[in-house]
């Protein structure tokens, strides 16, 4: 004999991201200290394999959850630009020579004489392995850091970024949107203008097209930006109300202090002797800064329609890129040898398990970050 049932039984649906609309999209605040949290990580690490990994988790990532709104597509271009800062690290590294002592030459170039008041500074010579291997290092990390920016310019929302600054910052604003909306404008319009010429039977690549492009593209990317400048403005960026002399003075003590603690405190935790002193330093600074933005605050006359809400979902993609860099940063300290292998003698790279395993935390935004709907899929205004 069977227990009567007391009501329907509903299906069990699987736990996973919503699909994005105006109300539950993630603010543009969030993804950008995501990116930076990963940044900061690959700021502290040479190590091929972890950069490696930081590349692959910021990839996925964009992949998981970009739209295909403009700015969205310049990801590309970012990890184009990291290979060419790798390439240019390395063709320095040849010609203009290295302090990296190396027993295994690879190749020799003939040396140009120079005076005696260039000591220390050749062109040509010998190359070796450890050299090469050293600007491979290097580039690496500065690539990586470029593609960390380029994830957190593909998946923002520039004009969401913009809305959400403080109100003592908002006079910045045309500035900000004509800086942030310049790149992603160039390559909609590099896009645009290779297709055109395709269809009209044109080269798309080569030296001879690129000058043909460039142009066209510098020039449509900043008109499109100075117009939305010119937009803002109309609508009363760049206006502010009187405030005594005394809150004025006190804000511009308060956040120019407090910005020069950040820089100070974020150089100690980046040096390899200042983390004693950092940590202070930058929490006193952002304490200030704060202080003297919200102060500054009062000046601002405008209104915020529908302001981007900061959710369960947006503080933990946020708190996971700020998790990776406290572990990378914590890893440093503990195990440097293995964030930073060294080249002489040459050795293989071992990928540390446990800050690999940290470096997989930032992978939370490809799971809790609302789904952006299909290319192919009709177009909801909410999301803008």
């Amino acid at each position: 004999m069977t227990a009567p049932t007391t009501g329907p039984v509903r299906p069990r649906r699987p736990l996973r991201a919503p699909g994005a609309t105006r109300s539950n999209a993630l603010p543009a605040g969030a993804w950008w200290l995501w990116a930076l949290g990963l940044a900061t990580a690959a700021s502290r690490t040479t190590n091929p394999l972890l950069l490696g990994l930081l590349v692959a988790v910021a990839g996925y990532v964009v992949a998981a959850r970009r739209t295909d709104a403009p700015w969205a597509r310049s990801y590309g271009a970012f990890i184009k630009i990291g290979l060419f800062v790798v390439g240019v690290r390395l063709v320095f590294s040849v010609f203009l020579g290295s302090p990296i002592p190396g027993t295994h030459p690879l190749f020799t170039l003939p040396e140009v004489p120079l005076p005696d008041w260039a000591k220390g500074v050749r062109i040509g010579g010998r190359v070796t392995a450890e050299q090469l291997l050293f600007a491979l290092y290097d580039g690496a990390k500065l690539a990586t850091l470029l593609i960390c920016v380029g994830a957190a310019n593909s998946l923002a929302n520039p004009a969401r970024l913009l809305k959400s600054l403080p109100g003592a910052l908002y006079e910045a604003g045309v500035a900000v949107v004509v800086a942030m909306t310049f790149a992603p404008n160039m390559v909609a319009d590099v896009v645009r203008l290779r297709t055109a010429r395709r269809l009209r039977g044109r080269p798309t690549g080569g030296i001879k097209a690129v000058l043909q492009i460039g142009l066209p593209v510098l020039e449509g990317a900043l008109e499109r930006s100075v117009a939305v400048a010119a937009s803002m403005d109309a609508r009363g960026y760049g206006r502010s109300a009187q405030v005594p002399p005394a809150v004025r003075h006190t804000t511009n003590v308060l956040t120019l202090g407090g910005l020069l603690g950040v820089c100070a405190g974020t150089y100690g935790l980046l040096a390899a002797q200042g983390a004693v002193y950092g940590l202070p330093l930058l929490v006193a600074g952002l304490v200030a800064a704060l202080a003297g933005l919200r102060l500054g605050g009062a000046r601002s006359v405008r209104t915020r329609y529908r302001p981007d809400r900061w959710g369960a979902r947006a503080w933990l993609v946020a708190g996971s890129g700020v998790a990776v860099a406290v572990a990378m940063i914590w890893a440093g300290g503990v195990d440097a040898e293995a964030l930073r292998p060294g080249v002489v003698p040459l050795t293989a790279p071992v990928l540390p398990l446990w800050p690999a395993a940290a470096v997989l935390i930032g992978l939370l935004p490809a799971v809790v970050a609302p789904v952006p709907p299909s290319p192919g899929a009709p177009r909801s205004k909410e999301i803008e």
